[in-house]
């Protein structure tokens, strides 16, 4: 069964740092690029950062530019979310996404983990 397990979230102060991992099982990690979005109450579902399959090509939004930095390690079917200088308006809950392109279009989604900036 596919499964995208998302951790790292929680509450932390302005300025700060967080790490979110999603643990991805189930499907061929390699061959799908990893995608992270984030919802806060009342707004639609943004696309945060991007890192494709194979040449792990990285593409963010321009609200987190110079802040946050996604990553992957395919040996541990992982995609990563460094999020450092964490503002207010960071708050939302962060979904793991992956998607594929070829042979097929699959997309999957992980349950969520919560993100709060607050002090």
């Amino acid at each position: 069964q596919v499964q995208l397990v998302e951790s790292g979230g929680g509450l932390v102060q302005p300025g700060g740092s967080l790490r979110l991992s999603c643990a991805a099982s189930g499907f061929t990690f390699g061959r799908y690029d990893m995608r992270w979005y984030r919802q806060a109450p009342g707004k639609e579902r943004e696309l945060v950062a991007v890192i494709t399959a194979y040449t792990a090509s990285t593409t963010y939004t321009d609200s987190i530019k110079g802040r946050f930095t996604i990553s992957r390690d395919n040996a541990k079917n992982t995609v990563y979310l460094q999020m450092n200088s964490l503002k207010p308006e960071d708050t939302a809950v962060y979904y793991c996404n992956a998607r594929s392109r070829v042979p097929r279009e699959y997309n999957y989604w992980g349950q969520g983990t919560q993100v709060t900036v607050s002090s």
